[in-house]
């Protein structure tokens, strides 16, 4: 199509189009990987993780033509980087409703596409893990039929042999990439769209940061290239993230085709979405402040001192001294002879956590630098877990919300709530949410996708998961820690809920494997007497609440233990007709709520006790409620 060119338009729309005053508070004087942690820690904050079905309505928000010879006034066809052609009318076009699963041609529909491949993350090919499969930075529509060819190829620089040909002259073909050893397929877009395609590789590297070395560096699914030189960009590291040479060549990209309207655009409409941003749209010249570092050729010196400060049932507590050099990026520690850290970290002090009572163990550290050279060991220090302490082995679910879940899919009252007791804090990237289904045509329970949660819990911190859709009363998208339209936050009462350690290791569950459970239209709360997760569902360690509850959702406490810990007031009459009165020290009460039983606030009176002792209650319906008064709570009947 022929590309529409408005320059004072454009200049105006890139002027609006920057993030949101503070969006990037923290990187002024960053460079580095230090400023790629930063904007890792910004972009992933309270994003908004949607299902991977929802994908192609959202596309008629992100994704739609208005850039070549449709303008600004189409609301039909989709923009698709590997068939446009930008000088000349497209061979094909699509509409949101041209979804489809294979094509033998181009032209027949288009499929959601992973710019960097699904295999790269996912636990199998029968379970994708979120909220990777489904982030919007990076999957966008492209045709079917192409998208089969690149299928999880690279994206690279092609040579002279050419195994397809595409209508817009993007290809497969032998790669060329400068000083990069893989010599197998790559799909070479068009330069119109080459520095999107750079720009996107290098969001996903600096947004999933902290699981990339948990992640495939080398395909396996190709069916012409074995995975021995069938290889992923990504190189196991956390902070370079990528192969240089392979930076390189997304550099040169980047720089050769600069940040366009339809990027701008896009990038404001996934915000919109999902409330995150690509950075390098925003600010193009972080590539090269990132992507700058000039290592030495010199092994770093080994740490010292190593001691351990704390030994518990369930973890010990290491320090260490720092390692003198300047280029140090963090530090690995090694348990019992390994050859596989236990853990990686920046600092120079660790919890070394799912120990084993009465145990001893052996560590020990090595440092490593910007080139990622390993120091020598350090000192080796013994430690014993004891028998026992008053810690929770692990983190553990304290509010599991089955509420209403309307048929039209645009409500999903759902939430967990996730409290750590441990002791320490807790790395959250090896966590994740599984949850089962039943095939309603033939019985079976399969396994659905995966949330996988990630950043870091203190101790004593409790969050919330929450599904989008939910209009929950007392809790929004903004409280929530995390927030995904994922599968295991669309359970029902038939579905088996877990919180897995090292994707497939059960840590707390809400009903029983491989079968269907009854845990529907309710909200189960934790008893304050169980302080600790267990593999096996027991429901006489719950509280039962109607569906759509969730008093103090996020907090510390459940309602049941406010109100056993409540020895400041009483009230009565219970039931009451018509006023509860007060007994206590009222005068210092600053408010006071009635709150139904889903957690609904449906009364609130300010310095409630001034000039009186009572509470009327004459206009409410019969029913169980709670008086909250500040921070206690007392049930009470209204007849």
């Amino acid at each position: 199509m022929k590309k529409i060119l408005l320059p004072i338009v454009l200049i105006s729309s890139y002027i609006s189009a920057q993030a949101p005053a503070g969006y990037y508070n923290g990187t002024a004087g960053l460079t580095g990987y230090a400023l790629k942690s930063k904007i890792h820690d910004i972009i992933s904050d309270k994003m908004i993780n949607w299902h991977y079905d929802d994908l192609p309505a959202l596309y008629s928000q992100t994704d739609l033509d208005k850039y070549y010879d449709h303008g600004a006034s189409n609301t039909e066809y989709l923009l698709d980087i590997y068939s446009e052609i930008p000088a000349a009318p497209d061979s094909y076009e699509y509409k949101v409703d041209n979804l489809i699963s294979t094509a033998g041609a181009e032209g027949l529909g288009y499929n959601r596409e992973h710019m960097m491949p699904q295999s790269t993350f996912s636990t199998s090919s029968s379970i994708s893990d979120y909220p990777m499969y489904s982030d919007l930075n990076f999957i966008i529509p492209v045709d079917a039929y192409i998208n089969q060819r690149r299928n999880n190829y690279p994206y690279g620089v092609g040579g002279n042999t050419n195994f397809y040909n595409f209508t817009n002259g993007s290809r497969m073909a032998n790669a060329a990439i400068p000083n990069y050893p893989y010599t197998g397929r790559v799909y070479e877009p068009i330069n119109e769209f080459k520095g999107d395609v750079a720009r996107t590789l290098l969001y996903f590297a600096v947004r999933y940061e902290g699981k990339l070395g948990s992640f495939n560096t080398a395909y396996s699914t190709s069916a012409n290239i074995t995975p021995a030189t069938d290889q992923c960009p990504l190189d196991g590291t956390e902070e370079r993230a990528i192969d240089l040479p392979y930076i390189a060549m997304l550099k040169q990209w980047s720089t050769a085709d600069p940040v366009s309207q339809r990027e701008i655009d896009r990038n404001n409409a996934v915000y919109a979405i999902q409330k995150n941003r690509n950075p390098f749209i925003d600010h193009p010249e972080w590539i090269d402040m990132i992507w700058s570092e000039t290592p030495d050729n010199t092994a770093p010196t080994a740490p010292g001192s190593l001691v351990s400060t704390q030994q518990n049932a369930y973890f010990v507590n290491l320090n260490w001294t720092a390692s003198p050099d300047a280029d140090i990026l963090g530090y690995r520690v090694y348990m019992n002879g390994s050859t596989t850290p236990v853990a990686v970290t920046r600092g120079t002090s660790v919890s070394i956590d799912h120990l084993t009572p009465s145990t001893t163990y052996t560590f020990t550290v090595k440092a490593f630098d910007k080139g990622y050279l390993e120091s020598g060991f350090s000192n080796t220090v013994t430690a014993s877990t004891i028998a026992m302490d008053s810690y929770a082995p692990d983190l553990m679910i304290t509010k599991y919300i089955s509420g209403t879940n309307n048929t039209a899919n645009t409500i999903k009252n759902n939430a967990l709530e996730i409290v750590n007791k441990t002791g320490h804090e807790v790395n959250l990237n090896n966590y994740r949410i599984n949850i089962q289904f039943k095939n309603n045509a033939s019985g079976a329970i399969y396994s659905g996708d995966t949330y996988e949660l990630e950043g870091k819990v203190a101790d004593n911190e409790t969050f919330v998961i929450l599904n989008p859709k939910s209009t929950l009363s007392c809790y929004t998208n903004a409280q929530a820690k995390f927030v995904t339209a994922s599968d295991p936050l669309t359970f029902t009462g038939g579905n088996y809920v877990e919180l897995a350690y090292n994707k497939t290791v059960t840590v707390d569950a809400i009903g029983v494997k491989y079968t269907t459970n009854t845990n529907g239209n309710v909200s189960l709360y934790r008893k304050s007497s169980i302080n600790k997760p267990t593999d096996t569902f027991t429901i006489s360690e719950w509280d039962s609440y109607p569906s759509n509850y969730c008093q103090n959702l996020g907090g510390t406490l459940s309602s049941a233990e406010l109100i056993a810990d409540n020895n400041e007031f009483a009230i009565y009459p219970n039931p009451v007709y018509d006023n509860i009165y007060v007994n206590g020290e009222t005068a210092l009460v600053k408010t006071a709520q009635i709150i139904d039983l889903s957690g609904k606030v449906i009364y609130t009176e300010k310095n409630p006790f001034k000039n009186k002792k009572s509470i009327s209650v004459q206009g409410i319906p019969a029913g169980v409620y709670f008086l909250k008064l500040d921070e206690k709570a007392h049930q009470f009947i209204k007849k």
